[in-house]
């Protein structure tokens, strides 16, 4: 097992340029910018449920970012490695994807190493992406089996295995990103559209939202930017709607109750959002 990476503690944080906007600097479509963030990010980044931000910088280290835009913590991985995938939706624990190293790291809340997990010494396939699920085990898919597997890492052996390769026939899909929520779990595929299972892997339809490369969710709907909009897709009633991004440029836009953070290739946008929830 690797050496674990360094942290900076809370006491000492990462030394993050913020500029408040001005008063009056708003855009069209209810979006009003609250504050900059210079930081070069690679577009990987999410949120907790309290609001927290974590962001993959330039150099594949995941910072923590504050509500406000405060710097909180870093972590810097000991080896060099590509982050696919960060997550932090879970309430206790932030999982890093390096998809070439084909590792998974935990995290604790301050961006302390936990557990890492190298897929090859328990499953045969390369793994595409990966989450982590509510009661911490971890939803992998599997691009050389065309499988969707839950892991439990207590048993560290797969615990559900949900062949794929009826569901994509013929295609060339091009899995980007993978989440539970609300007791379903959602895979999007850039080709086909969005893959949405139950939470016992079982398949249940498909959302025929394509070229994406993350989704979101804030209450009971979807979000997701396309055609220069930030779209949200009511999971229950079908609805959809959109509002204009403010920027051009975007790579990531995450919502929360009280911001949305519009990711650019050297910044990072704070906005305040008219009508944020339904």
């Amino acid at each position: 097992m690797p050496a674990a990476g360094s942290v900076a503690p809370p006491s000492k944080p990462v030394p993050v340029p913020t500029t408040a906007a001005s008063p009056t600097a708003a855009t069209a479509e209810g979006w009003t910018l609250v504050r900059t963030i210079k930081l070069a990010t690679t577009g990987v980044a999410s949120l907790d449920r309290r609001g927290t931000l974590y962001v993959v910088d330039r150099q594949n280290n995941i910072v923590q970012l504050g509500a406000e835009g405060q710097a909180l913590n870093t972590y810097s991985p000991a080896l060099p490695g590509h982050i696919a995938q960060l997550e932090a939706w879970n309430t206790t624990k932030i999982l890093a994807f390096y998809d070439d190293r084909q590792q998974l790291l935990l995290l604790d809340r301050f961006l302390a190493p936990l557990t890492q997990v190298r897929t090859a010494d328990f499953l045969d396939g390369t793994i595409r992406t990966a989450t982590i699920a509510p009661d911490e085990r971890l939803w992998l898919f599997d691009e050389s089996n065309i499988a969707l597997e839950q892991f439990d890492l207590s048993q560290q052996r797969p615990t559900i295995t949900t062949p794929m390769d009826l569901l994509v026939g013929r295609s060339k899909p091009d899995f980007r990103f993978l989440r539970q929520y609300q007791n379903n779990v959602y895979l999007v595929d850039r080709v086909g559209g969005i893959l949405v299972f139950d939470n016992l892997g079982n398949y249940r339809k498909k959302l025929p939202f394509t070229g994406l490369n993350y989704v979101g969710f804030l209450g009971d709907e979807l979000y997701y930017v396309a055609d220069n909009a930030l779209h949200f897709f009511h999971l229950y009633d079908f609805t959809d709607r959109a509002l204009p991004l403010p920027t051009a440029g975007v790579q990531q836009v995450l919502v929360s109750e009280q911001y949305a953070y519009v990711l650019l290739p050297q910044e990072i946008q704070v906005y305040t959002l008219a009508g944020i929830r339904k």
